[in-house]
């Protein structure tokens, strides 16, 4: 196998991913990518594909993907949540400085409606939490 490419290669999809062992060992030296599990990242699945069994070393490989997946994935939602607070800014600025009466009239009740929403959620979770924090 070349220094150069993983052993493994995980086309992400939603929720998971293929998991692909990669052979370079091959007399036309072409990289064949031969599948050999299926993840579910929220279930915790680990497939075999097909009629495999996966190797000790196959399974730890495809656990610390999944860890690490998963750890990548929470950064980013987190990250995503707080891209939404600077493009709420921004629309702010955008709607006092910029906008005129007809996109206003587009926008503002899908956006009231939307705000009310995240609010009344933000408020009850915050509430929860602090009674949980009481007790």
């Amino acid at each position: 196998m070349s220094p150069s490419l993983p052993e493994y290669y995980f086309r992400i999809r939603e929720n998971g991913a293929l998991v692909f062992r990669l052979d370079t060992e091959n007399r036309n030296r072409r990289i064949e990518m031969d599948q050999i599990a299926v993840v579910h990242l929220k279930r915790g699945d680990i497939k075999p594909h097909g009629d495999r069994i996966l190797s000790p070393n196959d399974l730890t490989a495809i656990r610390a993907w999944m860890q690490e997946r998963t750890t990548l994935v929470e950064r980013r939602e987190v990250d995503d949540i707080l891209r939404t607070v600077d493009h709420l800014n921004l629309t702010a600025q955008w709607v006092q400085s910029r906008a005129t009466d007809d996109q206003l009239d587009q926008v503002t009740d899908t956006l009231l409606m939307a705000m009310h929403d995240l609010r009344q959620v933000l408020v009850r979770k915050k509430s929860d939490r602090l009674s949980a924090s009481k007790s």
